[in-house]
């Protein structure tokens, strides 16, 4: 299920629902909790220029808007959402030849990442660490390939499935599960020496490759026997337990990511933009 800040008053299903039947609160409900994890999105994927993510959060937004009524269910709610961004990201990215190939951090002046806000219980020095984690965590993700980069945004950022990113992307479940893995390998490498997670994504001479290992592990593709025998040489191996550890707590830092929040003058003129789309 998506979630972006706050409890609400109603499921995705209902709003869904209701939107479907003409209720133009819900639908209004359903875009504004929809909106930040689409800006999120389109800044790692759209070319990372602020004013591009927020073309695209327009355009996903006023197209989901138009074709809520089509919604069956068929696919989940996500898969749909990532689907009409993709789409409209693939548009703008054609229309803007020169997109610069840096990507802008996700946290600006207008609000700050998750990773970045102050904890009473942590002390100046865990915070300073926390804040340059952080900032090695989106460097290493925004440092991928594309290919690479999308799958894992997908899979282990906004949290859809392995199966759903498949159909969100067009592609065989295995190919997206291939691409996971070594995506999850570069970035762990990139984080771990900041996580004191040991060596980079080789394996260690004479043991297993605990970091494929894991991540296919997370996935539900290992078998129980291959399964227990990585148990059995993590108990005995405290290099590789670091490292499976170190990726364990790459892709909770991943989850952790913020969405972010839509400025309020941004939200009022989607509003609008939405309200002419549609003639409300």
């Amino acid at each position: 299920m998506i979630e972006a800040g706050g409890v609400a008053s109603r499921t995705e299903s209902q709003l869904v629902d209701a939107a479907r039947a003409g209720d133009s609160e819900a639908l209004e409900e359903l875009l504004e909790r929809v909106s930040p994890l689409v800006l999120r999105y389109g800044m790692r994927m759209c070319g990372g220029r602020p004013e591009d993510a927020e073309d695209v959060l327009q355009d996903t937004l006023i197209t989901l808007a138009r074709t809520v009524s089509d919604f069956r269910g068929a696919s989940s709610l996500s898969t749909w959402l990532y689907t009409i961004a993709r789409s409209q990201c693939s548009r703008k990215r054609r229309k803007s030849r020169f997109a610069p190939k840096e990507l802008e951090p996700l946290h600006d002046e207008r609000g700050g990442a998750a990773l970045d806000r102050p904890d009473e219980a942590r002390t100046p020095d865990d915070e300073l660490a926390g804040r340059e984690v952080g900032r090695v965590l989106e460097q290493a993700i925004d440092g991928l390939d594309p290919k690479y980069r999308e799958i894992l945004i997908l899979r282990d950022v906004e949290g859809l499935t392995a199966p759903e990113v498949a159909e969100v992307l067009g592609m065989r479940l295995e190919a997206v599960k291939t691409r996971l893995h070594r995506a999850r390998a570069q970035v762990r490498a990139a984080v771990a020496p900041w996580l004191g997670g040991g060596p980079g994504s080789e394996p260690l001479e004479g043991c297993p490759d605990v970091i494929s290992l894991w991540s296919r592990y997370t996935e539900g593709d290992i078998q129980p026997d291959t399964c227990a025998e990585m148990e059995r040489h993590l108990e005995g191996c405290p290099r590789c337990r670091g490292r499976c550890d170190s990726l364990r707590r790459t892709l909770a830092l991943c989850r952790a990511l913020p969405a972010g929040e839509v400025p309020v003058e941004i939200r009022e003129s989607l509003r609008a933009a939405v309200r002419r789309a549609v003639g409300g």
